[in-house]
Parts: C-alpha cells; structure tokens; sequence
C-alpha cells in the first residue's frame, strides 16, 4: 500500500513541476498574453487589458502596469470580491472574476493578473495596473501556471 501511495504522489508532483517551467509574456504593445513551455512554443494566447496610462509604473495609484519580470507568488479564488472602481456605482461584485494570480512585485502591492466583471475592456488601456483577462480565460491560463511560474511584462514602447 505504501509503494502505491508513493507511487500516486510522485506521479502528481511530476505532473506539476513542468508548469513552473512554463513562463508567461504580457505584450503591453499589442494588449496580449502569452503562455510559453520551455522550449518557447506558445501553449496559449489571450487578449488582454492593461494599465490606463503608458510606461512602467513609477508610484502607486498611477494607473500604470509594472514592468519586468516577476514571479508568481499566490493564484487565489478571487469569485467573491469586490472592487468600487470610483464611478458611482460603489462596490461592484466579481470585479476580478474567478482567479487573482498575484505578482511579487517588490515595489507593489496588489499587482496581478485576473479576470474582470468589465469584458469589453480587454484590449484597451482601461486598468488600474493589473493585467486583465476575460474570466474564461483566466480559468484557462490557470491550467498552465503555478506559484513560481516567471511573468515577464514587456514595456509599451
């Protein structure tokens, strides 16, 4: 029964070490995603919206999307929060859609990627700094990351 066990659990760690492997790209250019394994091929491809204004981010609350590499330091169900986005219509739910994945940016805190109850901003500058995604395809990008997994964000310019 051990040798089986052991067994299951090392078949399920392999199963997982390759997606730390796998890096994503963030083209603040062209308003893409990218999901590369580790001979560089594109596993999948997203839209995506970024920060309202151009540049890498300089202080907080400058609506800018940070730029650089940094690694992934926590995916968490974000289903149930909720953002007031200072329009006038206060706290609004699902505002992040079902997954936040958290960026350990040493300058910044709360840099991510995650889904939007806006979807009709993907492609556009429209964020607060976070990368955004339609909630589908942040349920889908999450099949190929871990916690540890390299994001590299590429400048606008």
């Amino acid at each position: 029964m051990r040798k089986i066990a052991i067994t299951v659990l090392l078949t399920i760690v392999m199963s997982c070490v390759g997606y730390a492997q796998n890096k994503v790209i963030v083209s603040k250019k062209d308003f893409k995603l990218l999901v590369l394994n580790p001979d560089n091929d594109t596993i999948c491809s997203f839209n995506c919206a970024i920060g309202l204004n151009t540049g890498d981010k300089q202080c907080s609350g400058d609506m800018r999307t940070p730029e650089g590499t940094f690694a992934i330091s926590s995916i968490e169900n974000s289903k149930h929060w909720t953002h007031d986005f200072n329009d006038g219509y206060g706290q609004r739910a699902g505002a992040y859609g079902p997954y936040f994945i958290r960026l350990k940016t040493p300058k910044w805190k709360g840099i991510g990627i995650h889904g939007t109850c806006f979807p009709e901003s993907i492609g556009t500058r429209s964020s607060e700094g976070c990368v955004r995604l339609r909630d589908e395809d942040v349920v889908e990008l999450i099949k190929y990351i871990e916690v540890g997994t390299m994001v590299h964000i590429e400048s606008d310019k």
